[in-house]
């Protein structure tokens, strides 16, 4: 089947993961799958320089639009986001006259309606993947919030299927909108050979970050306030005497991380806390292959956290907030453990308790990384998709 996959987004970091994770499935299951994106902006080529996407492609020349639009201050970029309608239109139209899609797959935007109305016109099926709503909060505040709502309301009404990363997400849009598109829940995942433990020699990338002998508790994310990353250290920073064997080790970069460093610095733990700073993608399944377990400070209500999977993927056990999304993929003392959201007391307690119990992480860990590999490869969530094609627009 041939599949038109359609963003909005810069298309980098964890937009690109998820991004390549669908495309790439979708591929392995036998279609054709071309992806049109936001104007200088390529996440299947994410490491290189900005090059035209497969359909629809923009010049050289807007390269750095990817780059300046989200700089624009508050209803300004909103009034940009519903113009870009009429650049969806051109662009669509050219494509789906040289390569007519049996499916159209977008990841969802604010103010965006252009693909909707054009596959309902010309009776292409289209699926949404929402990762974002006017409904929740948001790190960039929502203006148009009323507009947002109405153009969000009559797409979730009016698309083929709708995919939601977690299910607090639709239980909010039914709440809002009532009658929807048909749906599934579907969590973020992980490339599985990509997060191969077996692929990486432990012990040598251990001795080599000072790591050998340590029990290693690890997070890969971004350093913001919202992640807890830097009250989790405040918090832990006077109780790692009591757990003299445990190291910490936070990848990632972000506002935070100079408070962080420099907490570390006056403590005098540098030698416990090992803050490298954000590495390329490639990079991340290294650093988790020094890790015996991993903690995720907080989120959100309705987040997909990528890092959990990418953890649990090799076999680093999580200790996480207990938000509805998060304990959709962590059964609590199975395959990771929970601690009740905002509670950064009982993450500490539960992080310095497992850094003794080295059989407890590896048999939580085994079963993450067994769970992920039977449910949450990128090949299930493109599995999961299709079933919201018709049979007819899919043979």
């Amino acid at each position: 089947m041939n599949i038109l996959y359609h963003h909005r987004t810069r298309g980098r970091h964890v937009e690109g993961v998820h991004i390549r994770g669908i495309v790439n499935a979708l591929r392995e299951l036998g279609h054709s799958v071309s992806v049109m994106s936001f104007p200088g902006a390529d996440p299947e080529r994410e490491h290189e320089a900005p090059v035209s996407s497969r359909a629809g492609a923009p010049s050289a020349g807007t390269s750095g639009l990817a780059s300046l639009v989200p700089k624009l201050p508050g209803v300004v970029f909103e009034i940009f986001e519903l113009l870009y309608n009429l650049v969806t239109f051109v662009r669509m139209s050219r494509a789906w006259r040289a390569a007519p899609p049996r499916l159209v797959y977008e990841r969802y935007s604010l103010f965006l309606f252009a693909t909707v109305w054009m596959a309902r016109r010309r009776g292409i099926p289209i699926v949404l993947e929402i990762n974002d709503s006017a409904l929740v909060e948001r790190v960039r505040p929502l203006t148009m919030r009323r507009l947002a709502r109405r153009v969000e309301r009559w797409c979730f009404r009016h698309a083929t299927g709708l995919v939601f990363i977690s299910t607090y997400f639709r239980d909010k849009a039914v709440e809002a909108y009532g009658d929807i598109a048909p749906s599934v829940i579907s969590p973020n995942a992980v490339d599985l050979p990509s997060f191969d433990p077996s692929k990486f020699d432990r012990d040598a990338l251990r001795a080599a970050r000072g790591l050998t002998g340590l029990a290693v508790c690890g997070h890969i994310g971004v350093f913001a306030h919202w992640h807890g990353v830097d009250a989790f250290v405040e918090a832990i920073a006077n109780r790692l005497e009591q757990a003299p064997g445990l190291a910490l080790v936070f990848v990632g970069d972000g506002k935070t991380l100079p408070a962080v460093r420099e907490l570390v610095a006056a403590r005098g733990l540098s030698d416990r806390v090992l803050l490298p700073g954000r590495v390329p993608h490639d990079e991340v399944a290294s650093w988790i292959a020094c890790m015996d377990y991993a903690v995720l400070p907080n989120s959100n209500h309705y987040g997909s956290p990528m890092k959990l999977f990418e953890l649990m993927g090799m076999g680093v056990a999580v200790v996480a907030p207990d938000y509805a999304p998060v304990a959709e993929v962590i059964a609590d003392g199975r395959t990771g453990w929970l601690f009740p959201r905002g509670d950064t007391a009982a993450c500490v307690e539960r992080v310095l308790a497992l850094a003794s119990e080295a059989q407890e992480r590896r048999r939580v860990g085994a079963a993450a990384r067994d769970y992920i590999a039977s449910e949450r490869q990128w090949r299930n969530n493109a599995e999961q998709l299709l079933t919201l094609v018709p049979a007819g627009a899919a043979a």
